[in-house]
């Protein structure tokens, strides 16, 4: 498995390798049960297949996992394992407490790595990380994850960031034991980090899309002195939509032999928006906008990003792709 302290997954394991046409059972059957054996009292998977079971049939809280459990029919509850108790073999179900110490416990690297796809072949994957909703317990701060996802929108895997770190040092583990030659990794401003993208280029074969803010002034100032007004490869989108409307510029330039202050880049991206309230009839100019969402050139799923906008890219230059 992975190895860990308390709850958080520091490292990936081949181990969970192989197990992809496995059923979800003998999946879950792979994980180490992070319990102590004495008082112990009900199967590890069936724990897990009740919580499951309860998100699939609606819940959304631990609360609502648990009333979902102590009303599970007794065919139910024998399907997915759980405890048989007296002579009658009646089924038990596992508390609500019992479910949240469990699934609290439990790696989420490895629980990503059972049920998650594969990213070989995949044209891009999006890096980022979020902070778990209702994870906070007492003194106990919320959990973070750093997650990895196809641009389609499947899951490849997540691992937790340690309390006294930050997802840069995860992001090399997140991604070291998947083949992604050929896959166009993005990430937000604070993994446009010069190792980061030695390691994808040099060690994974593969391209990457890196916003470039202010965490980075030299290269920033960099960017902004290239001759934008010049550049003829422009894309232009228009949506309407939650009671706005959006207008992106999108102009793409060839940054080699340049001496771009940032490993293997090729292709520099500015994004300028304008807005336009649908309402009101106010717009909006570009330097008064801030963090809001903007779709980049690999067609990532949008993470919170500035109004003006520059990014590295890794790829051979080519016509901007939708």
């Amino acid at each position: 498995m992975c190895r860990q302290s308390a709850t958080v997954c520091l490292v990936k394991s081949p181990v969970l390798e192989g197990v992809a046409g496995l059923p979800l059972v003998d999946r879950l059957r792979v994980l180490r049960d992070p319990r102590r054996r004495r008082g112990v009292r009900h199967p590890f998977v069936a724990v897990l297949l009740v919580a499951a079971s309860a998100v699939i049939a609606g819940a959304r809280s631990y609360a609502a996992i648990g009333q979902w459990s102590a009303n599970a029919p007794q065919h139910a509850l024998a399907r997915l394992g759980a405890r048989a108790v007296g002579a009658m073999g009646v089924r038990v179900a596992p508390s609500a407490a019992t479910i949240r110490r469990v699934i609290g416990q439990v790696c989420p690297g490895g629980l990503a790595d059972l049920t998650g796809t594969d990213p070989g072949g995949a044209e891009s994957m999006a890096v980022d990380g979020k902070t778990v909703r209702g994870s906070r317990n007492g003194q106990t701060p919320a959990a973070h994850l750093l997650a990895a996802m196809t641009g389609d929108g499947r899951t490849v895997t997540q691992l937790r960031v340690p309390d006294k770190t930050n997802e840069i040092t995860c992001f090399a583990a997140l991604l070291e034991p998947y083949e992604l030659t050929g896959v166009t990794v993005t990430a937000d401003a604070l993994h446009t980090q010069r190792g980061h993208a030695r390691f994808l280029v040099e060690e994974k074969r593969a391209h990457y899309l890196l916003v470039v803010k202010a965490n980075q002034p030299g290269l920033h100032r960099q960017l902004r002195s290239l001759p934008w007004k010049e550049v003829t490869a422009r894309r232009y989108d228009r949506e309407i939509g939650h009671g706005r409307k959006e207008t992106r510029v999108t102009r793409v330039l060839t940054v080699t032999g340049l001496d771009l202050d940032f490993p293997h880049a090729v292709q520099a991206v500015r994004i300028l928006r304008h807005r336009t309230d649908l309402k009101t009839g106010t717009v909006q100019p570009p330097d008064r906008l801030r963090d809001h969402g903007s779709d980049l050139a690999a067609g990532i799923t949008p993470a919170s990003r500035p109004a003006r906008q520059v990014a590295v890219d890794h790829r051979e230059p080519a016509a901007l792709r939708p």
